[in-house]
């Protein structure tokens, strides 16, 4: 799996951009296993998963900071 070797924002700039699929896919899948056995929501999360790889691919993070609004308008 190549969520097991994700240990740093860095590690996504060696994926190629069909290991970054990839890899979407398998957060994707823990996403769904983890609130199937805790409950909480999914939407959000699945619905994010290709935005927060892509911002972390290339923004060079933790130094650039990213802030989400969470806020329910």
């Amino acid at each position: 799996m190549l969520l097991d070797n994700i240990n740093s924002p860095q590690d996504l700039k060696k994926l190629t951009t069909e290991q970054l699929k990839m890899l979407a896919s398998e957060i994707r899948q823990r996403i769904i296993e983890v609130v199937s056995s805790t409950g909480g929501h999914l939407d959000s999360s699945l619905g994010t998963t290709e935005l927060i790889i892509a911002l972390h691919y290339c923004l060079d993070t933790p130094r650039d900071k990213i802030i989400f609004d969470v806020g329910h308008q």
